[in-house]
């Protein structure tokens, strides 16, 4: 082989398929026993197709990155519609004009809709941080109500950890519309594949000089040790793309970096609908922070519906749970540029993912940042996304 891939997420399968479109010969090892990371899907007993993973749907202000999505799979609209529910109300998210309508009487809900306006005027939307920190009272008064009731014990639920030690980017993920407008993303390109995930990363995939070995725990034979990786006792002098948890690869010398993981509960039932939008948070629920429901995600048309009651948890390695989402803190963070500068004294070592860089990424921002890891890769650097910092790979020879 050419070049080593662990892991068959998007990150992994693009890079793959960049190397075979190049006559090298890339073998990708994934632990799982099933392409495609947390993007997979298939039929359940009941007709639906469910992701085992959790929703995702693509969506992208760029056309390009939409373009090679494009090459693997026909796309159709969607526009992905979200909701919470406390207090026995539902309401839409991102919260706007009709949650203030839900939840304040009719007279402080006009003179509140009108403040917000003015106070806001030729924005669409602000982030939840901006409105906390506003010097009115009432428009301060409004976003406290929200994150009272949603965001606190939201966050509390699916990140383990106070709102307060959270990183603010992650707050600002689901802003405050200021319009009756709905919707959950704003981006020109919004899709679901017209046959499935699984169907584009078998396209993806579909290349003479790509290998996929299921069932493979890199880890047990991959080790990262002095400045170089060794390959079942033996180093390593071809490219490795790791996709995996960067402690974990390190044996976790300066301490497990915190994941959160998640637990699926899943259920059917002989109804047409069970909420009123695919997912829909419940933030004041105890211990679930919400229900993604199939049979709308993409439109399914058949009897009864399947959806999934989500529970977020700790990551602990080795208890056969998936790292789905770094937790970032200022701690996090400073203890993951300790690995991070291991990784860097690697020339062969190409990290890249959500989990590799320690980074919340949307599916078009994992895109971009193969796509990109790529391109560099071509010139002989490796971009890293914390700073930007272009750092030498010394690879020429491997190509």
């Amino acid at each position: 082989m050419d070049c080593l891939v662990v892991g068959c997420g998007l990150c992994g399968a693009v890079i793959a398929r960049h190397m075979a479109e190049r006559g090298k010969r890339a073998v990708i090892w994934e632990r799982r026993d099933h392409i495609g990371g947390n993007l997979y899907d298939y039929v359940d007993e009941h007709g639906f197709l469910v992701q085992k993973y959790g929703p995702h749907t693509f969506h992208t202000p760029k056309r390009a990155l939409y373009d090679y999505m494009c090459r693997f799979e026909q796309w159709q609209d969607y526009q992905l519609t979200c909701g919470a529910e406390w207090g026995g109300k539902y309401t839409p998210t991102p919260f706007n004009f009709t949650t203030i309508d839900t939840f304040y009487p009719p007279t402080e809900a006009e003179r509140l809709k009108e403040k917000l306006k003015k106070e806001f005027a030729g924005r669409e939307t602000a982030t939840v941080v901006e409105v906390l920190e506003h010097p009115d009272p009432e428009v301060r008064g409004y976003a406290e109500f929200l994150f009272r009731n949603d965001y606190a014990p939201y966050t509390a639920k699916q990140w383990g950890v106070p709102p307060e030690q959270i990183d603010p980017s992650v707050l600002k993920r689901v802003p405050l519309r200021f319009s009756y407008g709905e919707g959950y993303f704003d981006d020109p390109y919004q899709a679901m594949p017209v046959h499935s995930f699984t169907r584009f990363f078998e396209n993806l995939l579909n290349h003479p000089n790509i290998e996929v070995k299921l069932g493979i725990e890199a880890l047990e034979h991959l080790k990262a040790e002095d400045g170089k990786l060794l390959l079942d006792g033996k180093e390593a002098t071809f490219p490795v793309v790791y996709t995996g948890a960067l402690d974990e690869l390190f044996g976790g010398i300066y301490g497990a970096l915190p994941y959160r993981s998640l637990r699926f509960e899943w259920r059917y039932e002989e109804k047409d609908s069970l909420q009123p939008a695919p997912v829909v948070a419940y933030p004041q629920e105890k211990g679930y922070t919400r229900i993604t429901e199939y049979k709308k995600l993409p439109v399914q048309d058949r009897p009864g519906t399947s959806y999934a009651v989500e529970y977020p948890l700790p990551y602990r390695e080795g208890e056969k749970l998936e790292p789905y989402y770094p937790v970032l803190t200022k701690e996090s963070q400073t203890q993951f540029a300790r690995y991070q500068a291991l990784a860097d004294r690697i020339p062969n070592l190409i990290r890249c993912g959500r989990l590799a860089d320690f980074k919340y990424y949307n599916m078009d921002q994992a895109l971009e940042r193969a796509l990109e890891t790529v391109k560099n890769y071509n010139r002989g650097t490796a971009l890293d996304p914390a700073d930007g910092r272009s750092l030498n790979l010394s690879l020429k020879r491997h190509q």
